[in-house]
């Protein structure tokens, strides 16, 4: 059995691009330079510098040979030598600053990327994230920013290098023999397109290598996320086998993109040696016929083989242009993507509301385009506490996402003390919104920090009195570091019920008007859930509740109990009035509540203590006597 990779059309890319789109990618990677323009500036001169002092030894070993042998003149000599070695030690010099800065440059881009990046994914909306997989979206913030790092100092700056070095032999030669010159040059159109062939099939093959390194994160973190379910069902070879796979192909694909990459230098430096052959043949029988002197040659030789550096180097830095090319590519496709929820350019600051609700003929629909929630109306006044029923699939939870406006409502509108969520902002209106969702999360953090996430400013008083209030705060104490525990990784360490009640007291701590309790108390058995109802029901006065409920307790307790089927409102009012109407909600009410009915009145009976009959005193007397 195999499980299908299912992929973000977002982050689904073509396996090529044309040449405009290409090089729209190397252009907004280029962008990212300015705001370190020093760096580039001093990496650039220190290119130049180099390449300069490189171009000197050639002619000065020129001057040695025609002129310095001929006068016999030891000083002269002497002076070459140490203007050949103060070159090269300068050449040094300007390659390390070019070199340095270079990678300095690198790794502020990246570090930019990086911030860019993360700070966009947090912007976009839940359907975004409801579509993505997590291995990929890691594979960007790492391998593809990685692969855009190396670009400019492996990629850019090496091929400015090979463009500067190439325009300044050429220059130099042409000036000292036409003829062999156009020789050496002869190779450029056989180079250009070796290397265009390589890039051509070298794009797609890197583009496949960073998707599978994707793919192979999001194996890697759903395997360990989910390492209790593959114990659980002794999956722990198949999970080996399906990393193995992914890993073996991406191992191939790897493999046959450096194979591909190793043959394109090596033809090159061919290409090159060969031109120099015919440099060496044609150069000779001039200076064999007094056309040429030998100095001369001599130079013209030593300036191919500078090309050489130029040449190799461009072969390596092809490799490197398609990389950064297939990471910006898909870097840029995530920031390319644009949110579904966003501040309208009018919006509001929400202030502290009262807690009035509307749901004016709400309609929704996912990304999938198919109707979840269909005509929905319901008018909820400050203070009033709504329970929503409904089998899976109803579109219970789906009501709750449209309140903090997780999602845009397909038609009709939604609004809070009359304000449509969709006009004012998203920040001021979660601060009057407060969730606690059915899919707990904990931050791999100490409890302290989880319950006071939502509330920066939060003292230490505050954040155990909420903890008192959703009943974790004895807990807490029980334990070695009490507030300051550790609660692992999406809070392992904690049971299903405690992990509740620590969500319960950070929702606390923020105060809202309006709560939102998506079965909140799911993972609870019935007494812990009774404590816990009995401190939320302080919590609920004054404030606006919607509770996606399960238990008998929370629903005779509400305002208005709405029973949900396929996404619309099939009953509405309160228990005892829609018991009396024997319609689904009475249905639903003997098949799963009416247990925990009995239940509850079974716990209060056991709660009375029977008070002992207390004896006459001279009973009690004549007992003492005896």
């Amino acid at each position: 059995m195999q499980f299908a990779q299912g992929k973000n059309q977002a982050l689904t890319l073509p396996p090529t691009s044309g040449w405009r789109e290409n090089w729209n990618v190397y252009f907004r990677i280029i962008k990212l330079l300015r705001p370190h323009w020093r760096h580039t500036t001093g990496a650039l001169i220190c290119t130049l510098m180099a390449t300069l002092f490189s171009l000197l030894a050639p002619w000065l070993l020129q001057w040695v040979i025609d002129v310095g042998l001929h006068t016999g003149r030891l000083t002269d000599l002497f002076i070459v030598a140490g203007a050949i070695l103060g070159t090269s030690i300068l050449r040094g010099l300007f390659a390390y600053g070019q070199g340095y800065l270079s990678q300095a440059l690198s790794s502020l881009v990246a570090y930019d990327l990086r911030n860019q990046l993360y700070n966009h994914l947090q912007e976009l909306s839940f359907s975004f994230h409801d579509d993505s997989e997590t291995g990929q979206l890691m594979s960007r913030m790492t391998a593809d920013i990685e692969a855009v790092r190396n670009y400019i100092p492996m990629g850019l700056m090496r091929a400015i290098l090979v463009v500067i070095t190439f325009l300044s032999v050429a220059v130099i030669l042409f000036r000292l023999d036409i003829v062999l010159a156009l020789v050496t040059f002869t190779s450029v159109p056989i180079l250009l397109v070796i290397s265009e062939r390589v890039l051509r099939r070298l794009r797609p093959l890197w583009l496949d290598v960073q998707n599978g390194v994707g793919d192979l994160s999001t194996i890697m973190q759903e395997s360990l996320s989910g390492v209790r379910v593959v114990k659980s069902f002794a999956r722990e070879e198949f999970e080996i086998k399906k990393f193995g796979a992914k890993n073996l192909e991406l191992r191939e694909l790897n493999m046959s993109a450096m194979r591909l990459s190793a043959w394109n230098q090596p033809l090159l430096i061919l290409a090159l040696n060969i031109i120099m052959v015919i440099v060496l043949w044609i150069g000779g029988i001039s200076v064999i016929n007094k056309h040429l002197s030998l100095g001369i040659l001599v130079a013209v030789t030593q300036y191919v083989l500078l090309l050489g550096m130029p040449v190799r180097v461009f072969g390596f830095t092809i490799n490197w242009w398609v990389r950064g090319l297939s990471g910006g590519t898909r870097i840029f496709s995530v920031l390319d993507t644009t949110s579904d929820i966003n501040d309208a350019p009018d919006a509001e600051v929400l202030p502290k509301v009262n807690g009035e609700v509307h749901f004016e003929h709400v309609s929704f629909a996912y990304n999938n385009g198919i109707e979840v929630l269909h005509d929905i109306n319901m008018t909820v006044k400050p203070g009033q506490i709504v329970a929503i029923l409904g089998p899976t699939g109803s579109g219970k939870s789906s009501i709750l996402n449209l309140l903090p406006r997780f999602y845009d409502v397909t038609s009709g509108r939604v609004t809070v003390d009359g304000h449509d969520v969709r006009h004012v902002t998203q920040a001021s209106l979660r601060r009057n919104v407060g969730l606690v969702l059915q899919d707990v999360f904990l931050f791999n953090a100490t409890i302290r920090e989880n319950i006071g996430y939502g509330v920066i400013s939060a003292t230490e008083e505050e954040i155990i009195e909420a903890a008192k209030i959703a009943r974790i705060h004895d807990f807490i104490l029980t334990l070695p570091d009490g507030y300051d525990t550790w609660v692992g990784e999406r809070g392992v360490t904690l049971s299903g019920g405690q992990k509740q009640r620590v969500a319960i007291a950070r929702t606390l701590l923020l105060n809202p008007s309006i709560l939102v309790l998506d079965d909140s108390t799911s993972s609870v058995d019935m007494e812990t859930e009774y404590l816990i109802q009995q401190a939320l029901e302080a919590v609920m006065q004054g404030r606006t509740t919607f509770v996606v409920a399960s238990r008998l307790r929370t629903i005779k307790n509400a305002d208005q109990i709405l029973v949900l089927e396929r996404g619309r409102i099939i009953e509405q009012g309160k228990h005892e009035s829609l018991l009396s109407l024997n319609g689904p909600y009475a249905r639903l009410y003997d098949l799963q509540l009416r247990e925990q009915e009995e239940f509850e009145a079974q716990l209060l009976a056991s709660e009375q203590v029977v008070e002992p009959v207390e004896e006459p005193e001279e009973e009690r007397s004549k007992e003492a006597q005896r």
